[in-house]
């Protein structure tokens, strides 16, 4: 049993022990930072904690996790790192974010989205406890479960200790996509996981130690290969559902993710990104709507309408602006957009991705001439090459998703061992 399969035992136990838990019935989600709080940081005593957190590392009270720590006794915390967005999230995506000092705590905060994205050894000397909590999103092209990985590498360099405190997927346990393939591995895909891999961050780091992906990058070669100081502490009350606003204190964790209906469609309408399609940046509903100036509002919902199940489609007309801290330079600024707006109406249904594939099949069927990917780009969002060149050889919606399914099957039996949650 390694250690961080203890731990999870470990807390589950203590928790179970003190009456923590609910009723089976309905019991309350728990983050693991709650965890934390509850077992009164004993894990975390006498020794200096590395926080890798953002605005999304809070409790059902409200509290952050920086703040939390800062004020408990016998933890010393002693450096904070951002991820992309900064520790606060106000950052643009895909900005460069420098390093500053935290007004609230007084201490540094390294960027991880910036001059390095990987902590350094300087960065970790004198911490014994890197620590990560950030909520994800549950799609292999955010870039937080990126900046975790990395952090388990630098950990495992200097031979510290690593803790992930737990959140739940909002997306629930649904597996699919293509796995990425490495050749396409950038900072948007850094390993071969399901574009929507149903899994925790928790879990993924479980997954990313086991398969030993972390020793896949010329720069850990002089790794221990033995490291096993991975720590999970769990979520409890949590069965790998979708989630629904009241289970945690829900805070958008990018300034284009603002709520958790926008979760539900981004693994899918993310990939516009790579297409001369808008993705809704430049409104205050990104992949809630979409659009271009060429398109036919009504044809393409008829069009789409039997690939719509547990969605509504409605057509719509937008205008891209500048948006400070959401959008610079949208697609199609100040250009009248026509497309639709998305309402997920039956999460249990609705499939992001399967959407998304139907979503590029329909423009290259219907706007052959207008439309337009990036081969490069829809790589690296995808995960392959193949979804890009059978949509440009004009393969079914349902040919494409047949080889994804192929693809997510493998996948899923692949992340068995890894997973915490029944």
């Amino acid at each position: 049993m390694n250690a961080s399969t203890l731990v999870f035992c470990a807390f589950t136990f203590f928790y179970l022990a003190t009456g923590t838990l609910f009723s089976q019935d309905k019991e309350l989600t728990q983050t693991g930072l709650e965890q934390v709080v509850a077992g009164d940081f004993r894990e975390f005593r006498g020794k200096k904690i590395g926080l890798i957190t953002n605005q999304t590392g809070v409790d059902r009270k409200g509290r952050h996790v920086a703040d939390l720590f800062k004020q408990a006794a016998n933890v010393n915390l002693v450096a904070l790192f951002g991820p992309e967005h900064g520790i606060r999230g106000s950052a643009e995506a895909g900005a460069s974010v420098g390093h500053q000092v935290d007004s609230a705590t007084g201490l540094p905060v390294y960027s991880l989205y910036g001059a390095t994205r990987k902590p350094t050894r300087e960065m970790l000397q004198g911490i014994d406890a890197l620590v990560f909590d950030i909520q994800d999103v549950g799609a292999r092209f955010y870039t937080y479960i990126s900046t975790m990985a990395l952090a388990v590498e630098a950990a495992a360099e200097t031979n510290i200790e690593m803790y992930v405190l737990d959140r739940p997927n909002p997306l629930g346990d649904r597996v699919a996509g293509p796995v990425l393939d490495p050749k396409h591995r950038s900072f948007v895909g850094i390993h071969p996981i399901a574009l929507q891999h149903g899994m925790t961050t928790g879990e993924l780091a479980r997954m990313f130690l086991g398969e030993r992906w972390i020793y896949s990058d010329d720069t850990t070669k002089s790794v221990n290969r033995s490291w096993s100081k991975l720590h999970v502490i769990p979520v409890t009350g949590w069965r790998r559902q979708v989630l629904a606003a009241s289970d945690i204190n829900w805070i958008p964790p990018s300034p284009n993710i603002p709520t958790l209906a926008t979760t539900l469609v981004y693994p899918g309408v993310c990939l516009l990104e790579a297409t001369n399609v808008s993705e809704g940046r430049g409104t205050h509903e990104p992949f809630l709507m979409f659009g271009a100036p060429w398109i036919d509002s009504d044809a393409l919902a008829k069009h789409l309408q039997a690939e719509a199940e547990g969605i509504a489609l409605t057509p719509i007309s937008f205008t891209p602006v500048d948006l400070p801290g959401m959008a610079m330079n949208p697609k199609y600024e100040g250009e009248k957009c026509h497309g639709l707006k998305l309402r997920v109406t039956d999460s249990a249904k609705f499939a992001p991705v399967k959407f998304g594939v139907a979503l590029l099949v329909a423009f290259q069927q219907l706007y052959p001439n207008e439309f337009k990917m990036r081969p490069e780009g829809m790589a690296r969002l995808s995960g392959v090459a193949w979804v890009y060149e059978m949509i440009t050889a004009n393969e079914s919606s349902a040919a494409v998703w047949k080889r994804i399914e192929q693809d997510a099957e493998k996948f899923r039996e692949q992340r068995q061992p890894y997973l915490l949650y029944k």
